[in-house]
């Protein structure tokens, strides 16, 4: 028996990069801390934005500095007062912004349980000006 997957659209991810910090090579690489000073999630099922000032990606690059290896953290607040824990690792292809993500979620609040159950990824575009989409899916499995 084999397993598929299906990606379906959930909406998107906008964040704002902020401040770097470059921390230099260390023993997983060289290391570059990227503030993220504002998220904005927009879709048919959720509407959030940034909780608090805790969002950043702890980001790994190559030596070469062609790929980065992603380590990201967040907190949402949806429009309706929930708060959800957001965080993903993914691959940075640094050399044209293009970013692949795998999203998770963490929530206690009943109306966003279905967050906790999926996987997501997200396929993103670094702007010029800081700015950062993702377009999020939802990954569906079915048995073959």
């Amino acid at each position: 028996m084999k397993a598929s997957a299906e990606l379906k659209p959930m909406g998107t991810i906008t964040a704002q990069l902020g401040q770097r910090v470059e921390v230099g090579d260390g023993p997983k690489g060289s290391r570059l801390l990227v503030d993220v000073t504002s998220v904005e999630v927009e879709g048919e099922r959720i509407r959030a934005s940034l909780a608090a000032n805790d969002a950043a990606d702890w980001l790994t690059m190559a030596a070469d500095g062609s790929v980065g290896a992603v380590d990201v953290r967040f907190t949402l607040k949806t429009d309706d007062g929930a708060f959800i824990y957001v965080e993903y690792g993914g691959r940075a292809d640094l050399a044209n912004g293009l970013i692949a993500t795998a999203p998770t979620f963490q929530t206690g609040d009943p109306r966003y349980t279905w967050l906790n159950h999926i996987q997501a990824v997200g396929a993103g575009a670094l702007g010029e000006d800081g700015i950062l989409i993702y377009t999020l899916y939802e990954v569906v499995l079915t048995r073959d």
